[in-house]
């Protein structure tokens, strides 16, 4: 997926939108980025997407998808620094599931992306540019990003309860250069919003780190639906990037949501937004209970689900 070339040309521009305002291109310079892939029930995945036209990502095995876990620290943006953790499943967009592995070699034919299903933030104004702009599902909550000598980890607590932590292992070498683009699919206001961004950065990867990753999924109602997902012990895949460059394109296309029947649930809409401010401000860091983190998941009340739990 390449940057259009009209963001080029935007350079050193201005925006206002919803009384926000932007330096253009918006973008984010500097940004340490952790990922991790999980192996999921195809069918429950399925489940969580809406309207008729996602499709989960389906792996060799017909019956499996996958779960992207990924956090960005934000340091330089138009809108000040924050962190967004993202909880996401892989999908495709069209009238009929895609065939298997495909749609990763294929993506724009596929309309290959992730369907966000949660995206909490630090600050009040990427929750009101992210969600009345672009249709995300931000919003905020406790949030922090650690960097160690061995481990790269982030927690996100909700309403003073641990939602979740992710902890992969951090490569020794960062060198792979890497540039890419992704789409991300999110529902707001009753539409499916499709948004894009470009980035670019050096990354190290780990492939199957045996016992080395842990997510550990908190009791917070928000995130009840990772625990249905049948979530491998072992991500497929974990990386780390120490600083990574992107762009999030203005362009954006949207599509009315369509259901089987006459839908009888108001959607979440504008009225979220309307009293939302420009604060920059964070909430405090989420409580991590001891230093390391299989000490946390003895001190955490009430019981957490841990993936892995041995």
């Amino acid at each position: 997926m390449m940057r259009p070339r009209r963001i080029k040309r935007q350079t050193g521009r201005f925006a206002l939108v919803d009384g926000i305002p932007y330096e253009m291109p918006v973008s984010g310079n500097g940004s340490p980025v952790l990922m991790a892939v999980y192996s999921i029930d195809g069918e429950r995945a399925r489940a969580l997407l809406p309207g008729n036209e996602l499709h989960p990502v389906r792996l060799w095995n017909r019956k499996r998808s996958l779960l992207i876990v990924t956090v960005i620290d934000y340091r330089e943006t138009s809108i000040g620094k924050y962190i967004e953790f993202s909880l996401a499943i892989a999908c495709t967009h069209g009238p009929q599931p895609a065939p298997r592995l495909l749609p990763g070699l294929l993506m724009k034919p596929f309309g290959t992306g992730q369907f966000v299903v949660d995206l909490p933030v630090s600050s009040e104004i990427s929750v009101k540019g992210g969600k009345g702009i672009w249709g995300m599902p931000k919003h905020q909550a406790n949030l922090d990003f650690k960097i160690g000598e061995r481990t790269v980890s982030s927690q996100y607590d909700l309403d003073g309860q641990l939602a979740v932590r992710i902890d992969i292992p951090r490569p020794r070498r960062t060198w792979i250069p890497l540039r890419a683009g992704a789409a991300n699919y999110c529902q707001f206001r009753g539409l499916l919003v499709k948004s894009c961004i470009y980035f670019g950065g050096k990354a190290g990867f780990s492939f199957m780190p045996r016992g080395r990753a842990m997510l550990t999924i908190g009791s917070h109602p928000r995130v009840q639906f990772l625990k249905d997902l049948d979530i491998r012990s072992d991500p497929l895949v974990t990386a780390f990037f120490p600083g990574v460059s992107g762009v999030l394109d203005d362009y954006f296309e949207s599509w009315f949501m369509t259901h089987d029947s006459k839908p009888t649930q108001r959607p979440e809409g504008m009225e979220s937004v309307f009293d939302l401010g420009l604060s920059e401000d964070w909430l405090e860091p989420p409580v991590r209970y001891r230093p390391t983190h299989r000490e946390a998941l003895d001190a955490v009340e009430p019981p957490v689900a841990s993936i892995p739990a041995n």
